[in-house]
């Protein structure tokens, strides 16, 4: 289901029962476009590029994502158990995560099956990791997080340090490093100057420290637009920068394996939120359209949601001499649940639909969903032929809230 006016041909007629009134808000996540999505990403970089999915960006997709990308990014012992409910091999994962649990930590190392990689993210965490390889006398391969100035991952010389010793640590195979630095890239000249310092980083871990490094996972961050109505200009925009991560990559002294860790990148194209109008007003001569969702269920827009309009389609769509100009607003009692400050696609009504595309990374996970004791949304999935399928009903968060 691409997400274009396919989407209210698609939801509007299709899966009209399905959406009526008291059915939403929800989701759909389109696994084909999942799968297509990350098949475009390879064809646009070097022919040996591996790809990592990120699976915080949705963790309802992954069947699709595995099957086009090489390994998973896992971050928490919540996201490695969705790991083991889909039968994700071990080989499969690169254990990632500013705080690593040491009883997960002893359970993964131990297990017969064994994991593609663990990060690394401080000495304290390299002398976890390495105490337990000891302890199970096993050796565990790793790749050491350098930091872009916050609080993930060590400064150079730290990982320096620790591979320094390399040759004494025969329970730690250091295979390389990992570097990512944020997403929504504002350039692609950024990309270009990550890489070239990372280029001249390997180069210095091997004059310094002895240690060759094999492998580089980068994070290339690369940008969804969700504010631009104009296909042909996203693409353009999506070429430029997959090109200049293209020619970075080919420009690399470096010949090692080069991993890309991305998540928004592949997921965000494949969802689409829906949420009805179930009120309006006039306020002050400002009109306000209230919907069953909010802000908290499409927090993947960030603080630009009301001040950058998101692409939106109302079903119908219906045209007035003099169109109101639509503040809408979300279900939550917060003078922030502000999805558009101004709506003018459509005049609004009680019972439309509000279509909101790109929604398949982060918005279902990201918000502040236990506020007010809303119900968690719907979520369905589609596959090559459009068959529709309910993968988790409506949840209800008043029990989280609550005593035992």
């Amino acid at each position: 289901m691409h997400v274009t006016r396919d989407v209210i041909i698609v939801l509007g007629q299709r899966y009209q029962s399905m959406i009526g009134q008291g059915e939403t808000p929800f989701y759909v996540f389109d696994e084909s476009e999942v799968r297509r999505r990350i098949r475009s990403l390879r064809e646009a970089l070097p022919e040996d590029t591996v790809l990592c999915y990120a699976m915080k960006a949705n963790p309802f997709i992954l069947e699709a994502a595995c099957r086009e990308a090489e390994f998973l990014e896992v971050c928490s012992p919540g996201e490695y158990r969705i790991c083991q409910k889909n039968s994700i091999p071990h080989g499969r994962l690169t254990i990632s995560g500013i705080n690593k649990d040491p009883a997960h930590m002893r359970e993964l190392i131990s297990s017969p099956s064994k994991i593609h990689r663990f990060t690394v993210e401080s000495a304290e965490q390299f002398a976890l990791l390495e105490s337990l390889a000891q302890e199970m006398d096993v050796r565990i391969p790793v790749l050491l997080r350098i930091t872009s100035g916050n609080q993930f991952g060590m400064d150079a010389s730290a990982a320096k340090q620790l591979m320094s010793g390399h040759r004494n640590k025969p329970h730690i195979d250091f295979r390389g490093i990992q570097f990512f630095s944020g997403t929504q890239k504002s350039s692609p000249s950024r990309i270009t100057r990550e890489l070239e310092k990372l280029d001249k980083l390997i180069e210095s871990i091997g004059r310094e420290c002895g240690a060759e490094v094999l492998e580089l996972e980068y994070g290339p961050g690369l940008p969804v637009d969700y504010s631009e109505q104009d296909g042909a200009r996203r693409s353009a925009r999506d070429r430029e920068y997959l090109g200049a991560l293209r020619t970075s990559l080919s420009s690399l002294r470096f010949n090692g394996t080069v991993i890309l860790e991305m998540g928004r990148a592949m997921a965000a194209s494949c969802g689409t939120y829906v949420t009805t109008v179930i009120d309006t007003k006039v306020n002050r001569r400002h009109s306000y359209a209230i919907v069953d969702g909010g802000r908290h269920q499409i927090s993947y827009y960030g603080h630009e949601l009301a001040l950058t309009p998101p692409v939106c389609h109302a079903v119908p769509t219906r045209h007035a001499a003099e169109p109101a100009i639509w503040t809408v607003c979300g279900s939550l009692c917060t003078s922030n649940d502000i999805l558009i400050k101004q709506f003018g696609g459509s005049d609004l009504a009680i019972g439309d639909r509000l279509v909101f595309p790109n929604a398949g990374a982060y918005c279902m996970t990201e918000g502040i969903s236990l506020f007010l004791s809303r119900d968690l949304p719907r979520i369905y999935l589609t596959d090559a032929s459009g068959e529709m399928r309910l993968i988790r009903d409506r949840i209800p968060t008043d029990p989280i809230n609550a005593f035992q």
